[in-house]
């Protein structure tokens, strides 16, 4: 049996974009299966349980965004990563798409190196972390929930209590995308008033310890640990 995290299904109406990603992603060797309408693509999903699902927003019909949502309401598919396939330009709400239940977009037009890597990245956030105990060890990143304390290729990493309480709640879930909403209530409490800036300015710092790449910003929406 193959592993879902091999499992790939593209969703797009345009045959020679999925000939083009199918082709690709096979030679790296993953198992493709395509679809070029919403209504396969549940079906496909549903019956193929795919790692990734890397879906095309403007298709005639079911458009990407009712496709995702109605993939996100089966519970078989819950841990299934969702792309969006986007054509630089297009009209449509980023927001919009994350209140769907898409992780990630991915743009047109898409150059093959970038494309795989991208796949591949996607995949590790189904991976799962590797706990030992009160530790969450992700990578060369090792956090001590217990006594607060962060290491980072073998280096102790001083943290203020608030630091690593935002650091511990993104890595909690690596790709998930938290709210700023979801930030406040879960490191600050939701009785407790703060300023605009504050998540920004935690965040900032919590990036010059440990790398800017780890923590992404997904714009108008919140972070997420990558």
């Amino acid at each position: 049996m193959q592993s879902a995290d091999s499992k790939i299904l593209l969703v797009d109406d345009e045959p020679d974009i999925l000939e083009f990603l199918s082709y690709n992603l096979r030679k790296e060797g993953f198992n493709v299966r395509c679809c070029n309408n919403g209504n396969d693509a549940i079906e496909t999903a549903r019956e193929m349980q795919p790692g990734l699902i890397v879906l095309d927003i403007m298709m005639p019909g079911k458009d990407g965004f009712e496709t995702c949502r109605e993939i996100r309401s089966d519970q078989s598919l819950k841990d299934t990563v969702i792309a969006f396939l986007t054509a630089r330009g297009e009209d449509f709400s980023q927001i919009e798409g994350f209140d769907a239940g898409a992780d990630d977009f991915i743009s047109k037009p898409v150059r093959p190196r970038v494309f795989v890597s991208r796949v591949k990245a996607l995949l590790r956030r189904n991976e799962k972390s590797a706990t030992d105990g009160n530790k969450l060890v992700l990578n060369d990143l090792v956090i001590d929930k217990e006594r607060y304390s962060v290491i980072l290729k073998g280096k102790s990493v001083e943290m203020s209590k608030k630091e690593f309480e935002l650091l511990l709640m993104l890595t909690s879930r690596p790709g998930k995308v938290y709210t700023r909403d979801e930030i406040y209530a879960g490191v600050w409490g939701s009785n407790v008033v703060v300023g605009e800036r504050t998540i920004d300015v935690h965040i900032r710092k919590i990036r010059e310890k440990i790398g800017s790449e780890c923590i992404r910003t997904v714009k108008g929406v919140g972070y997420f640990f990558a």
